[in-house]
């Protein structure tokens, strides 16, 4: 049986690991050269605009995770979607997988179009 004080120690893990930054601290982080940054929404909304430099993986792909896997899980991943609920739910498997500090852009791409 799991006791409530590990529960809340992994909680407390995953809460440091993932973080969820509003448009100008994204923004100031994603302008540093070689970051993984990565937009997890589908290929047809990638392509009607994404963030510069941004790599495409599909939440929605069978092979989402195994993409993941081919990125360095010891540097900060940048991720992002529509409005933040799929980041969210990658951010929380990138977490399960082993990635160590996961950024998330809070109001997703409709809030970085909006605002460019």
């Amino acid at each position: 049986m799991i006791s409530l004080s590990t529960l809340f120690s992994s909680k407390s893990q995953q809460d440091d690991a993932i973080i969820v930054l509003n448009l100008d601290k994204f923004k100031e982080a994603i302008s540093a050269k070689n970051i993984q940054l990565v937009d997890v929404r589908t290929s047809d909304e990638y392509k009607s605009g994404h963030i510069k430099n941004a790599k495409n993986i599909d939440f929605f792909s069978s092979n989402f995770i195994d993409q993941f896997q081919l990125l360095n899980k010891e540097e900060p991943i940048y991720i992002y979607c529509r409005s933040g609920s799929r980041s969210k739910q990658s951010a929380k498997k990138l977490y399960a997988i082993g990635f160590k500090k996961i950024y998330d852009l809070e109001g997703g791409y409709l809030n970085y179009s909006s605002n460019n």
